[in-house]
């Protein structure tokens, strides 16, 4: 029974892929468009937040890492509910309209995708030498150049948490049902559509919608490991 599943699931990926379903390809689409955005915006909150955490020392610091740790950790449902709760319409931001829309999907996703981003940044930086900074410093280096050599010489760890990042949003499925309502045509990504359709019973199917998910997530980590490992030698 489950060998026949697997099977017949495989079969239909090769059909949808050979013959370019229409709503396949939407739906695949959408789903590296918005993991895409959300990896980006979180690379542009977490990066620097994860630079301020490791090179600053202040009263609350480990208070302020603590809740980083947290959310690398944190349950995409958790996320997915209070984003809803801002952006319903009787919420603080429900004049924006986001709710049930790309943006809003976008929005969750980052939120999940910046603490891990952040962290990963922070143990990078922090497993640098410290005297590489003074070195830097002493050389007359500006405060943006220091930045630039201390991303460079991070860059491995930096990469990391980008790959991080986005294997934490593009395997989440929790927020994006709640706050994108799985909306054929706006808001359903792959891992939405998966759901639907083992709810449905079409396993199949479900079966297809997981091997292309699991491809595209290869080939962009593949990619992403590919410019990390060249940027050892």
């Amino acid at each position: 029974m489950i060998m026949d599943t697997l099977i017949k699931g495989l079969t239909h990926t090769l059909y949808l892929v050979l013959t370019g379903d229409p709503e396949v390809f939407q739906i695949t689409l959408f789903t590296l468009r918005v993991t895409g955005t959300a990896t980006l915006i979180s690379v542009l909150i977490g990066v620097p937040i994860g630079l301020f955490l490791a090179f600053r020392v202040f009263r609350g610091r480990y208070l302020a890492v603590s809740m980083v740790n947290l959310g690398m950790g944190l349950p995409p449902v958790v996320v997915g509910l209070f984003v809803s709760l801002m952006l319903w319409r009787s919420g603080p931001l429900g004049f924006l309209n986001l709710q049930y829309t790309p943006t809003a999907v976008v929005i969750a996703q980052a939120i999940i995708a910046s603490p891990i981003v952040t962290g990963f940044t922070m143990a990078a930086v922090g497993q640098l030498n410290p005297k590489i900074r003074l070195q830097i410093l002493a050389l007359g280096a500006s405060r943006s150049q220091l930045l630039w050599l201390i991303l460079k010489e991070a860059r491995l760890g930096l990469l990391a948490a980008v790959i991080a990042g986005f294997g934490g949003v593009v395997s989440e499925v929790g927020a994006a049902m709640m706050v994108g309502g799985n909306i054929p045509g706006l808001t359903r990504t792959l891992t939405t559509a998966t759901v639907m359709e083992v709810s449905k019973g079409n396993f199949d199917i479900s079966v297809a919608l997981s091997v292309i998910l699991l491809l595209l997530a290869y080939v962009i980590t593949f990619s992403l490991t590919v410019l990390q490992q060249k940027g050892r030698y």
